[in-house]
């Protein structure tokens, strides 16, 4: 097993303990703290991401940015098909007021091949990452140099892929969301992974101190 895999199995387990109520406390602690550290701006266009299998609750914020007037995007995964030929970037369909209450139940909302919710109304506006302003994504762990250990698909890689190549700003700031617990002290990387610009966890919001 590659370190990755290894660390992937254990931070599974770290994120599964989370208790329900855990879960709860912890969706309303990063709400508080984005916005102590200014995290939501009405006229910031935000991705964020619905939460599945154990990952800590972000709707709480979602809907906290969507109370304030932010411009709130969802991921939406590419066809199987572009994925076969290497096209993993992906897609970030806008909310509108009448998703707002972020019920998947509801008219425009779809389960993607993982059983994620996708907000996909006719005519709903799609941007690329590049178009955002700040990137909440997702991970099984992260250290505090902004290395983030994902699921292994490799999407949210590809979608800022081109960070690389830009020397004088960054769009969107890339924030890792998770459990306090899901840090590790140095987290494993390729030279194709690209680094958070910050990770907000339940505790804190701590800023990447990459040397």
């Amino acid at each position: 097993m590659t370190d990755k895999a290894a660390l992937r199995k254990q931070l599974r387990a770290r994120r599964a303990a989370v208790s329900p109520e855990q879960r709860r406390i912890a969706g309303r602690q990063l709400v508080r703290l984005a916005l102590r550290h200014r995290l939501l701006a009405r006229r910031r266009r935000i991705g964020f991401y619905m939460p599945s299998k154990n990952e800590i609750d972000i709707l709480p914020l979602l809907r906290a940015a969507l109370r304030m007037g932010v411009a709130c995007y969802l991921p939406v995964v590419p066809r199987r098909a572009l994925v076969s030929v290497g096209r993993r970037a992906l897609w970030f369909s806008r909310i509108d007021g009448q998703a707002a209450d972020l019920d998947p139940g509801r008219w425009g909302w779809r389960n993607n091949r993982y059983a994620i919710p996708e907000y996909l109304p006719r005519g709903v506006r799609r941007v690329r990452a590049r178009h955002l302003d700040l990137l909440l994504t997702p991970l099984l762990g992260f250290d505090r140099q902004g290395w983030r250990i994902g699921m292994g698909g490799g999407y949210y890689d590809a979608s800022l892929a081109f960070l690389k190549r830009r020397r004088h700003w960054r769009a969107p700031r890339p924030i890792g969301v998770a459990y306090a617990a899901q840090e590790v002290e140095r987290a494993p990387h390729d030279t194709w992974d690209i680094p958070l610009d910050g990770i907000l966890d339940e505790r804190e919001f701590i800023h990447a101190r990459r040397p």
